[in-house]
């Protein structure tokens, strides 16, 4: 990483702490917390009780990290919740809204197959506002934008996109039309369609462009279904003549969901870059801080994705699958095996924009057996060689060629892009 602003890895013992990832990684304006498990810090157990206990426990870890920081929790900017079972949404969101005083995050909610130690019955992840920027930088005071749309679904819990700093965070979007409040009519193609239209009705209430979206996530009921929604897909994207020009694609992952609230067939969520800033920023030129999108011939390629989509100072990595890129094959053996190839992947394309492994400041693992957790953390640590990234691992029924493994990262982009100094 070149550049001077620092990354600031942390821990604190008032949340349980992991030799496989760090609490919390700051970098410029962001700071990323791993998934927090219901585990009380002082036992390292999980805490007896319902999901609302649980999910409480999990909040009051996230709580503790970002108090042991110097932050409140109306700095969280986006909250993903992981649950074993779909239909306990309502009891955590009882115990979720006792958290937060003046608005509620950007937020994403889908039921997986398994998660870490067996009796969790839900996790859930976070990202922070960080106004006070991290050394060399000077303290700024930028202002964090929550807004919603009337042309979208609303929720009680959620809002629909959250600014701050370079980046818009938006909701998970169901496929719901907005009018009635009910799912569409149809199948999966007419469920993605809807909720890619409710995320472009979204970036239309900011004014913002929907060529400006640089990682996507599909959560689908059934896998087998992603060809039918990449159907739907190639008709948003690209979406400018700037951007079909250069064929632009975001950074993207596929998640098998157990489960998505009100029994959809496919949810998405987007993060959207932010080139005119937040006041008190002078407003720039929506061009003035340039989406920077690269692929290399060192990881695998797809004309659905780029691999690596950095704007400001974040990149993006498309989630990796255990292919070698000469043979376009799977590596031969296990999950160790294949989790080192989905690193191997990941590094390739860090490397080719003149990164380091240790760049990352957040990583998201999918496994399609839990149990492997051990053999994966075995390879997962020799990547890095200081303090480890923010991380978040969840059990799936299935990954896409019927891989064990799949791995997607975010990478602190000290050098910014063009034409910051």
């Amino acid at each position: 990483m070149t550049g001077g602003i620092i990354k600031l890895s942390r821990n604190t013992d008032n949340a349980p702490k992991s030799a496989v990832f760090t609490q919390t990684v700051a970098f410029s304006h962001y700071n990323n917390i791993s998934a927090q498990l219901p585990v009380d810090p002082k036992t390292g157990n999980i805490v007896v009780g319902s999901v609302k206990e649980q999910a409480k426990q999990c909040l009051e870890n996230i709580k503790a990290i970002v108090e042991s920081i110097d932050h409140v929790m109306d700095d969280v900017v986006k909250i993903n919740v992981f649950l074993k079972n779909i239909s306990d949404i309502d009891a955590v969101d009882e115990v979720y809204a006792t958290f937060f005083q003046n608005y509620f995050p950007t937020r994403t909610t889908v039921a997986v197959a398994a998660l870490p130690m067996g009796d969790a019955l839900v996790q859930m992840d976070a990202l922070i506002s960080n106004g006070e920027g991290t050394a060399p930088q000077e303290p700024c005071d930028l202002i964090k934008l929550a807004r919603n749309s009337d042309n979208a679904p609303k929720s009680a819990v959620s809002t629909h996109t959250v600014a701050f700093s370079h980046y818009n965070n938006i909701s998970a979007q169901l496929p719901v039309d907005p009018k009635t409040g009910e799912i569409v009519a149809g199948g999966v193609k007419e469920q993605a369609a809807q909720c890619l239209r409710n995320i472009k009705a979204i970036l239309e209430s900011i004014d913002v462009p929907f060529d400006d979206i640089v990682k996507a996530t599909i959560f689908l009921k059934n896998l087998a279904d992603i060809d039918a929604v990449n159907e739907v897909y190639t008709t948003f994207f690209p979406d400018s003549a700037i951007a079909r020009t250069v064929a632009y694609v975001p950074a993207r992952t596929i998640v098998s969901a157990a489960a998505l609230p009100m029994d959809a067939l496919v949810q998405i969520d987007v993060v959207v870059s932010h080139g005119d800033g937040t006041p008190p920023q002078e407003v720039e030129d929506r061009h003035g801080i340039v989406i920077k999108a690269n692929n290399t011939e060192n990881a695998p390629l797809s004309a659905l994705y780029t691999q690596t989509v950095a704007f400001s100072h974040y990149n993006h990595i498309a989630a990796q699958l255990p292919l070698d890129p000469k043979t376009g094959e799977f590596v031969a053996g296990g999950a160790k095996e294949q989790a080192e190839q989905c690193l191997n992947n990941i590094k390739a394309i860090v490397e080719s924009i003149d990164h380091v492994m240790d760049d990352i400041v957040k990583v998201n693992i999918q496994l399609k057996n839990i149990a492997d957790l051990e053999a994966v953390n075995e390879i997962y640590a020799t990547f890095f060689e200081g303090e480890l990234p923010a991380r978040t691992t969840v059990g799936v029924a299935e990954i896409a060629m019927d891989a064990l493994v799949q791995i997607d990262a975010v990478v602190s982009n000290g050098e910014g892009t063009p034409p910051q100094a």
